[in-house]
Parts: C-alpha cells; sequence; structure tokens
C-alpha cells in the first residue's frame, strides 16, 4: 500500500491554490474584470452589477471548495509507521534487546518490554484514528497493542486501552478482545500466519477488526469511572511479554479522522 505524508498533502493544497487562481483569472476575462471586484486595484469593465454577483458567488464557492477537497483528503491520508529496518519513530522501554527487527518486522520477543510510537518528532499523540498493522503469533505467544497510552520507563502501561494478541498462549483472553474490558476468548486465526489487525477509535467508540471481521464493539458508557483505562488521547505501545512469547508485526499504518 502506498502511503503519503503532509508534505504530500501541503503540496497538493498549494497546487490547488495555484489551479483555483488561474481558473479565477479565466472567468474574470470572460466577464470583463483584471481583478476580483471589490479589492484594492480593482479594474471594472462594464459589466452590469449582476455579474459583480455572479463573480464573488464563483469565488466564494470555489474557496469552499478547495477546503472541502483539502480535509478529506487529510483524513483519507495513510502514514507509514514503520520503515521495516529500524526503530526510527519508536520508543523501547526496559529490556530494550526484546524489540529487534527480523526479515522487515518489528519483533516483540523476550523479558517484559513496550515499544512505544513516537514519531519523528517524538510527540506523537492521536485521538480519532484507523490503525491496521499485519500481526503475526508464533505458538504460546501473548502481545498486545496499546493505544491512547504514553512512554513509561517501566511495567505495563497504565493508561490507555490493550487490543489483545494471543492465540494460543495460556491466558484465554484472545486476540481482537480489548483486555479487561470486553475480552473476546475464541481465537480468530492460527498462529504462523499473518492476519490483518484494525483498531477504529471515533469519539467513544472503539473496533477492532481482524481479517475484516469485527471481534469487539465498545463504546464508552458516559458514567465510566475508570481514570486511566479510558478514551482521551495518546499513542501506540506494542508488547513484549515474555522470552516464550514471539510475535511480528509490519505494514503498520494509521489516517486520522475529525475530532
Amino acid at each position: 500500500m502506498k502511503t503519503r505524508g503532509p508534505a504530500w498533502a501541503a503540496f497538493f493544497f498549494a497546487r490547488s491554490v495555484a489551479f483555483g487562481g488561474a481558473l479565477l483569472a479565466a472567468i474574470g476575462r470572460e466577464v470583463g474584470y483584471n481583478q476580483i471586484p471589490g479589492l484594492p486595484g480593482t479594474i471594472e469593465s462594464q459589466a452590469s452589477n449582476s455579474r459583480k454577483v455572479m463573480m464573488r458567488t464563483s469565488v466564494l464557492t470555489l474557496s469552499l471548495c478547495s477546503v472541502l477537497a483539502v480535509s478529506a483528503m487529510a483524513e483519507d491520508e495513510w502514514v507509514s509507521m514503520f520503515n521495516g529496518k529500524d526503530l526510527s519513530g519508536w520508543r523501547v522501554n526496559e529490556n530494550k534487546d526484546s524489540v529487534y527487527i527480523e526479515d522487515g518486522a518489528l519483533v516483540t520477543h523476550g523479558p517484559r518490554a513496550h515499544a512505544f510510537f513516537v514519531g519523528k518528532d517524538g510527540k506523537a499523540d492521536f485521538k480519532n484514528f484507523h490503525f491496521k498493522a499485519k500481526v503475526m503469533t508464533k505458538p504460546q505467544a501473548n502481545s498486545g497493542i496499546y493505544f491512547h497510552t504514553k512512554y513509561q520507563d517501566s511495567g505495563w502501561p497504565n493508561k490507555g486501552y490493550e487490543a489483545q494478541v494471543n492465540n494460543t498462549q495460556g491466558d484465554p483472553k484472545k486476540t481482537g478482545g480489548l483486555y479487561n474490558v470486553q475480552d473476546n476468548f475464541k481465537a480468530p486465526v492460527q498462529d504462523n500466519e499473518w492476519f490483518d489487525y484494525e483498531i477504529i477509535v471515533k469519539g467513544k467508540h472503539i473496533v477492532v477488526k481482524i481479517n475484516g471481521k469485527k471481534i469487539s464493539d465498545y463504546t464508552e458508557p458516559d458514567d465510566l469511572d475508570r481514570p486511566e483505562r479510558c478514551l482521551s488521547s495518546g499513542t501506540f505501545a506494542l508488547q513484549a511479554h515474555d522470552p516464550g512469547s514471539k510475535v511480528m508485526y509490519k505494514d503498520m499504518n494509521y489516517k486520522l479522522f475529525a475530532d
């Protein structure tokens, strides 16, 4: 999948503005204007007032369409989180050797550690988003994908939610469940096979999909009394659970939704 970042969005916007300016100039020539009526330096022809109104309406309509087009484009942009070569954009706590790169995948395997996504500027923070990745578990592997969390030096992340990754390990809570919130007790996929993992958050609504099938569908109640394990904003973290658990992640991407 080809992804494009903020630089591409800026380029697209600049091109849209340039195109819009050229279009307005062409409209102006057709109706007898050199510039937009009403601005300093305007040279007006003998066009009627109705043509003035038409010109102003065209300007406003085009401006609105440009804004809407750029907004829709920004919400539909997938951003890559992992280059397949190194841990750029990630920060590992505790046992740093428990997270490494193998065959183009980010691997969690070893004593407890968590790889937090920090992004290029070290300040990654998300509220409403669509996350997707390809994941493979080895037999007896346990891991998890945290979201709306934040970096901490040690321990299990105490902020945000954990989307479970576990197909055959002893913990009965299996892949696709929201750990200790809305658990799933039947593994939807097998070990040693790549599968698609999606997490979608909009407002107070969370959806987790495995290979396109909805496993968790949870909406936070208005009276939720769970100060840390709740939706707010934050980043992602991948879990290295124990030395017997090996899980691979690749093709990790996200796109944002308007708040």
